[in-house]
């Protein structure tokens, strides 16, 4: 396993930030969704229900992909 140190600003939320990476990371295929869920310290469910948040798709499609598939709107 790897390390990495960042130093934020005290108003910054450790917890946001940990889930916008591992957003991410799953969001490219780096980790899968429990790697995900582990670096953030939640359950793999709580890290699929919550990554729609940050515009993750848990179906590797976004919005955009899909109307442009369909007449669907979104």
């Amino acid at each position: 396993m790897k390390t990495i140190t960042i130093n934020l600003p005290e108003e910054v939320e450790l917890d946001k930030v940990k889930i916008i990476i591992a957003a991410s990371l799953f969001e490219q295929g780096v980790l899968s969704s429990g790697q995900a869920a582990e670096l953030v310290g939640i359950t793999k469910r709580q890290f699929l229900e919550e990554i729609g948040k940050y515009g993750v798709s848990i179906f590797g499609e976004t919005a955009e992909d899909i109307e442009k598939v369909g007449d669907i709107k979104l």
